[in-house]
């Protein structure tokens, strides 16, 4: 028998159509809803997904606004609620990856409006009440139920033009939201099978792709590990290694799947003194001893072709200091107390790529 102890588990109303293909019931949903006059947000990269889209809704398009930024900067939100203004818009409907579902998350905190999402990447943003704006460089995030997207779509076929580094980072970023809901102070026995299991459903599914980028079932399983690991995030506090890359890219504008790629074992090692249960059950799913976990993933990620080192994609160790004391300034639950030298010695580490005496 398994030992439970009291727990809270809340969950969010939210409806979940997913399949191949399912994009096509777009505007049948948007009827159900009965709206109007829908804005679409995505980044100029996923125009011309925005665009299918468009012609879809018709009359109910009231336009398409593609300039949705990575980590959301204020002057992006507020030209953002302004075109939903000038276009009386009555709903949102999102296409693309984390910067567009953050944009429109960021703007739902003033506009109120329902969110119809159709993610492109595996962030699982979509699936969390988790909203971010960058101010002056540095980051802040909040939680807001207001800001979860009503209806979430995954069609996988979205993504299988994605190619393999991109959706390499894009899924090890889902996969740290897995990891910190299995050691988070507020997990429970449902949170902890949802984390486990969309960790699973990654971290094979990431291994095929790679290989073959045009395996579609990968591409599927890679979409349910997403959505497990988006609803992993949604039950629980964030802890040390959402914190990290938060101050990372508020501060020294780092790309954002990529840092939580480098990211993740070096904060799965700094823990690793307090996380052994956590470790062991990585480990069966990886096929390594627990105390091997971060070394193999960390080798496991080079191997797959991706970043293993901050110094790789443009961080010069400038404001190392800044994003330590950020990090560490104020208590937050994390396995391992944090503190500013910790931080330091972190950076370092993960700037030369080496995992050690962390």
């Amino acid at each position: 028998m398994i030992a439970l102890e009291n727990f809270i588990y809340e969950t969010l109303p939210e409806k979940v159509i997913f399949g191949r293909g399912r994009r096509n019931e777009i505007l049948q949903e948007i009827k159900e809803w009965q709206t109007d006059r829908v804005l679409i947000i995505s980044t100029n990269g996923r125009r011309n997904i925005a665009e299918e889209i468009w012609s879809q809704l018709g009359e109910k398009a009231v336009g398409l606004h593609t300039s949705a930024k990575q980590h959301v900067p204020q002057e992006s939100v507020k030209e953002a609620v302004g075109i939903i203004q000038n276009n009386r818009a009555d709903a949102l409907l999102t296409v693309g990856g984390g910067s567009a579902i953050g944009l429109a998350k960021a703007a739902v905190l003033e506009t109120k409006l329902p969110i119809l999402a159709v993610p492109t990447t595996y962030s699982g943003s979509e699936m969390t009440p988790v909203w971010g704006i960058t101010k002056d460089n540095k980051k802040q995030t909040g939680r807001n139920s207001q800001v979860k997207p009503k209806t979430v779509i995954y069609d996988s076929e979205l993504t299988e033009t994605m190619p393999p580094y991109m959706s390499l980072t894009s899924g090890v970023n889902a996969m740290a939201h897995c990891v910190e809901a299995l050691y988070a102070e507020k997990r429970n026995p449902i949170t902890s099978i949802i984390a486990e299991e969309g960790f699973r459903a990654l971290f094979h599914s990431l291994e095929s792709i790679v290989r073959e980028p045009e395996h579609k079932g990968a591409r599927e399983e890679a979409f349910y590990g997403s959505w497990l690991a988006g609803m992993a995030l949604a039950s629980v506090d964030m802890s040390l290694h959402h914190k990290l890359c938060h101050a990372l890219g508020g501060i020294a504008a780092l790309p954002h799947a990529e840092t939580h790629t480098i990211m993740l074992p070096y904060v799965l090692s700094y823990n690793a003194s307090n996380t052994s249960k956590v470790l062991t059950k990585l480990g069966k799913i990886m096929n390594v001893p627990a105390h091997d976990v971060p070394d193999h993933l960390h080798h496991w990620i080079i191997n797959s072709g991706g970043p293993s080192a901050l110094s790789e994609i443009g961080w010069q160790k400038q404001n190392i200091t800044q994003i330590a004391e950020e990090v560490s300034e104020k208590a937050y639950p994390n396995p391992r107390p944090v503190n500013k030298e910790n931080m330091e010695n972190l950076l370092q580490s993960a700037f030369i790529g080496e995992i050690c005496n962390l």
